[in-house]
């Protein structure tokens, strides 16, 4: 499922598009607008309901939408030049997380040809780990320690030195 095309927007959407699309799509197949409707009438609101809060919450959200962005497009990548389907990637992107709601919002990204992931892949993997906050903040931490165990072995050193001169 392609979460641009639920809500009929570009990839180059404003958050505020998205929230007006989202809104215009949940008032019309909101399950409470549907409640008197047919069985099949209100089973397909409901479900279209969902899919558009799916989408509506990755897309809202810079951080899943970045990675939603970076995941689709290199697995379509990938799927394009070894015949694939990207739709599946698509299909299965939906199964990972689970909601207030109780309905699922995620990735499960399939394997390639090879069994692993590819070297972009796992780039972007290390990539997006060194640049999270907790990576940064241990890094700095780190730095710290070291750069004071330098200082405390210098100024140890120098004492020494200054103490035993005349020795």
């Amino acid at each position: 499922m392609d979460h641009y095309r639920v809500l009929g927007l570009t990839r180059s959407a404003s958050k505020e598009e998205i929230k007006q699309a989202f809104r215009k799509l949940a008032m019309e197949f909101h399950p409470d607008k549907h409640a008197h409707s047919s069985h099949h009438l209100k089973e397909n609101a409901t479900l279209k309901f969902k899919e558009v809060s799916e989408a509506y919450e990755i897309l809202i959200d810079d951080r899943k939408r970045a990675d939603y962005n970076i995941r689709s497009n290199s697995y379509r990548n990938s799927a394009n030049n070894y015949g694939g389907n990207s739709d599946y990637y698509n299909r299965s992107y939906q199964n990972g997380y689970r909601n207030s709601y109780n309905y699922g919002y995620g990735y499960s990204r399939p394997a390639d040809a090879g069994g692993s992931a590819s070297i972009v892949t796992k780039f972007e993997m290390v990539l997006r780990f060194m640049t999270t906050r907790a990576f940064l903040l241990n890094a700095a931490l780190a730095g710290v320690l070291l750069g004071a165990t330098y200082v405390v072995d210098a100024g140890g050193e120098a004492l020494w030195k200054m103490r035993n001169s005349g020795v």
